[in-house]
């Protein structure tokens, strides 16, 4: 009876509770270190408890008891279920791993406790209760049983002699049905006879039927045939007369077209024998393509990628051709395109005769009424349009319904809105596309796949390179495959014994003469070390100070972009929120196919180490190069040294007083400032880096002080513990930005007037500084400063009242700092404020109560302010000048009453996004 009423407690939803739950805990117990004490503790109390559960649960599907008592319990254990879930997926290198770590251990010691004060405490009462009732119930049942069983046996006498009579008359009648079933059979058998033959006369009948009107209607037909037949052969013989003098005129014209404008043709160039990873590629292009909207599609890669060869399979696709029959017309437009020569082509390859056009403008008029009369779907494939050819694209549009052009380009044209790009193959069709390439089917199984795999990741995906190496190296002995690989694992370059592949690379920067200046903005990117990612400030700060001196960011910025563009770099862009009067690129970086870089460094290498102006070193151990060792002046402007974690920072004197740009990439624990800094008179810029795990110390720091035009610092991954306590004098100094460095305890400690070793300082950023709990007051006395940003620091807690004095400030931003909880009152003395960022700031409340009397805000950004839900302070009607809100969907409620109050603002809600990219490469 105690079994039944706890089946009447616990019921069959919590028994497939508990076994899912049980099932997940015993799956991941052994599996996760870290919460091991608490899992096994949690299965334990699931194993003692397993074999009444499975009682339970049988009882309680049989006896139909309600769950309604048990319902948390219930909800308990599916949130156990995924809370086991949860610590199984947690990883030891999240910033935040000790916080979730902690916060589940909690959660799983409380849903121990809650399982055994259920089945310990609840469960006992709930069945004693449960006991008693069913006793009461029992005994009201005995008793009415025993009245029951009293007119049973009265009924009982009563339908023993009905059953003596009932058993007399069913012998009677099934004797008779007996008699009726053999009857019946006989009757049907004959029934279904006489249907067979009915049916069988029927059919015969139609089939007479139709043969006779068959033969009828073939006879009328050959009698028109024959007749026709006649008429026809007539007409051919005059058509073969006909076409002959058709076939002498067509011949001279195309003489004299091929005479004058050279070979042509529109129609879609064959394939290769061989094409290996574009079938995925080919099948998302021709869903972008047949989307109703699009008009023009843009396919841009980097050159040999193979936008061509994925073009064409388009135009040959069977699918693409059911759709566009023969309205499908490939034009190579090439570097220096002739429009009157394309439609020409397209005239003649479309119908008999080319016009002669009087200019550019009536050759396009002329091409839209011949494609009109083509009729539709018409697909225009435009191939290899060179970034300087872009309004070339815009003539070819026509409003004709279901006219589509698609454009091949090593540029992504930014302002026609469809694109697809077109990345390197992947690793195992990279194999394949080589092993073709170098016939290894042919023999060659005697190469180590050791080498094949070195040689494939070289060629960094690209088709190019694959066909090219693969080519130079089909049928040589093994001892060549091997010399290339250890060349090219010593660091030499593999345009060093491929030129075919750095020529056709070297197509990729070719520019027209007011965009020269990317090919200086490409070949810096050589300076940061392979597989890492750029932080994109750090390239704004050296293009600012070495190209574009006398301008500001937003020119280097734009630069970027045109990079970006052209495949010749990948700007990552974490954030969503779009900005409209800003540029704020703190956050994003650029990456870079590996042969590119090869490229840059190529390109930057091809003159004597003393007539460079990008000289890039890479150390490795302590073997410096010899050039290094002889006494010589270095005219560089820029200089990158990049060292090993075996390097011990043992410098050797050089002399390079024209360098403006210095870029130092290290690993070790320790890193010492070389002395010949020093003599860097003219250096703008300096950005140190260190590419281990955890922030090092960085000595020498006061080296700098004697550099008199250094503008711009920025510092990853280090300690200076002397940045605050020694007089380093930069009067020069405008930025200065700490990335990921230890700054908490420098900045506590400071023991001398900062404000006085960097006077002009106009922009500090601070990112990802962890340690950094308060903002120093003396931070508030650069009186210059513009913009100062302080983002995912999430141990910062509060800001200093003295952030008022910062007077000339525009620009400040506080994303991300997680324990914030306030913004000081005194922030509405920053009267030039122009941006205020308070985004994923989880704890602020409240926004301060004057904070309209920030007259020249135009933009506020406040996504994810979790705490931030009571109404906005009503001073908020004065920012007159506000643009731009971006914020998360309950912070937009917050502006709902205030819309009236501004005519030219637009709410903008951010996209959530949970992005990690700024973590650094493995």
């Amino acid at each position: 009876m105690a079994d039944v009423a706890a089946g009447g407690v616990v019921g069959a939803a919590f028994g497939e509770g508990f076994a899912i739950l049980h099932d997940t805990v015993k799956h991941v117990a052994g599996q996760i270190i870290m919460f091991k004490s608490q899992l096994k503790r949690l299965e334990s109390t699931l194993d003692g408890v397993a074999p009444t559960v499975r009682e339970i649960k049988e009882l309680s599907q049989a006896l139909h008891f309600p769950e309604k008592e048990t319902q948390s319990l219930i909800e308990q254990m599916e949130e156990g279920k995924e809370l086991v879930l949860k610590c199984s997926k947690i990883k030891r290198w999240n910033w935040n791993y000790c916080v979730k770590a902690y916060s589940y251990s909690n959660k799983l010691s409380k849903l121990n406790r809650a399982i055994e004060k259920f089945c310990q405490v609840d469960l006992m009462v709930q069945n004693t209760r449960n006991g008693l009732e069913t006793l009461a119930l029992v005994s009201q049942n005995t008793e009415i049983g025993l009245k029951t069983l009293t007119g049973v046996n009265q009924n009982t006498s009563i339908g023993l002699d009905t059953l003596a009579e009932v058993n007399h008359n069913t012998r009677i009648g099934l004797e008779t049905l007996a008699e009726v079933n053999h009857n019946t059979r006989i009757g049907l058998e004959t029934l279904a006879e006489l249907n067979q033959n009915t049916t069988i006369g029927l059919e015969t009948l139609a089939d007479v039927n139709y043969t006779t009107r068959i033969g009828l209607e073939t006879l009328a037909e050959v009698n028109h045939n024959t007749s026709i037949g006649l008429e026809t052969l007539t007409e051919v013989n005059e058509n073969k007369r006909t076409l002959n003098r058709l076939l002498k005129h067509v011949e001279s014209q195309n003489l004299d077209m091929k005479t004058k404008y050279g070979t042509f043709s529109c129609a879609v160039p064959k394939l290769r024998d061989y094409i290996v990873g574009f079938d995925l590629h080919l099948k998302e292009l021709k869903r972008e393509l047949l989307k109703e909207e699009v008009s023009v599609l843009i396919v841009t890669a980097l050159g040999g990628c193979g936008k061509t060869t994925l073009v064409k399979m388009l135009g040959w696709d069977e699918e693409i051709i059911g759709i566009y029959g023969g309205n499908i017309f490939f034009v190579n437009v090439s570097k220096t395109p002739n429009l009157k020569v394309i439609v020409q082509n397209l005239f003649s390859y479309n119908v008999d005769g080319c016009p002669e056009f009087q200019s550019d403008e009536d050759a396009i008029n002329q091409l839209e009424q011949l494609l009109n009369q083509i009729g539709q779907p018409i697909l225009l494939i435009l191939d290899d349009v060179w970034p300087e050819s872009e309004s070339l694209i815009d003539k070819f549009k026509f409003n004709i319904p279901n006219y589509k052009i698609v454009v091949t380009s090593r540029k992504a044209f930014s302002r026609f809105k469809f694109r697809f790009k077109l990345n390197p193959l992947d690793h195992e069709d990279a194999m394949k596309l080589f092993c073709h390439s170098a016939s290894m089917q042919d023999g060659s199984s005697y190469i180590l796949e050791e080498d094949i795999e070195k040689i494939v990741r070289y060629s960094g995906g690209l088709p190019i390179a694959l066909e090219v190496i693969g080519g130079s190296l089909c049928g040589q002995p093994v001892e060549v495959w091997q010399s290339k690989v250890m060349g090219w694992s010593e660091g030499h370059s593999i345009f060093d014994s491929d030129n075919e592949v750095l020529a056709r690379l070297q197509k990729c920067l070719e520019f027209s003469a007011d965009k020269i200046i990317l090919k200086e903005y490409f070949m810096d990117l050589g300076s940061f070390p392979e597989d890492q990612r750029i932080p994109a400030t750090a390239l704004i700060d050296i293009w600012t100070e070495l190209h574009e001196p006398s301008k500001n960011d937003v020119h280097a910025i734009a630069n970027l972009h045109e990079l970006n563009s052209r495949n010749l770099a990948s700007l990552v862009m974490k954030r969503n929120d779009a900005e409209e009067v800003s540029y704020y690129y703190n956050e994003e970086f650029v990456t870079q196919h590996d042969l590119l870089r090869e490229l840059a460094i190529q390109l930057s290498s091809q003159k004597p180490i003393i007539e460079r102006t990008r000289l890039i070193v890479d150390i490795r151990e302590n073997n410096l190069p010899d050039w290094w060792m002889q006494p010589q002046l270095i005219n560089a402007r820029l200089l990158s040294i990049s060292t090993d974690e075996l390097f011990s920072s043992s410098w050797c004197n050089i002399q390079a007083p024209e360098v403006e740009a210095l870029i130092l990439n290290f690993q070790t624990r320790n890193y010492t400032l070389p002395e010949f800094v020093k003599n860097m008179v003219k250096l703008k810029v300096i950005i140190v880096t260190n590419y281990g795990f955890f922030p090092v110390e960085l000595s020498n720091f006061q080296l700098l002080s004697s550099l008199p035009n250094l503008k711009r610092i920025r510092l990853e991954k280090v300690s200076i513990s002397s940045l605050c306590n020694t007089l380093v004098q930069l009067r020069s100094l405008k930025k200065i930005s700490l990335f990921m460095c230890n700054i908490g305890q420098t900045f506590g400690t400071s023991t001398i007037q900062v404000s006085d070793s960097f006077p002009n300082l106009m922009e500090i950023n601070i990112d990802y500084c962890n340690d950094l709990v308060e903002l120093p007051a003396w931070l508030c006395e650069f009186l210059h400063l513009k913009k100062l940003n302080i983002t995912n620091c999430h141990k910062l807690s509060e800001l200093p009242e003295e952030i008022g004095k910062l007077v000339n400030l525009e620009e400040l931003r506080l994303r991300s700092c997680t324990e914030l909880s306030e913004l000081p009152e005194s922030i509405r003395s920053l009267n030039k404020l122009r941006i205020l960022d308070i985004s994923d700031c989880l704890s602020i409340i409240k926004l301060p109560k004057h904070i309209g009397e920030l007259h020249k805000l135009k933009e506020l950004h406040m996504k994810e302010c979790l705490r931030l839900r009571k109404q906005l302070p009503s001073s908020i009607t004065d920012l007159k000048q506000l643009r731009l809100v971006v914020c998360d969907e309950e912070r937009a409620k917050l502006w709902g009453p205030f819309e009236e109050f501004f005519s030219n603002l637009k709410v903008t809600v951010a996209k959530k996004d949970i992005n990690l990219n700024w973590l650094s490469k493995s």
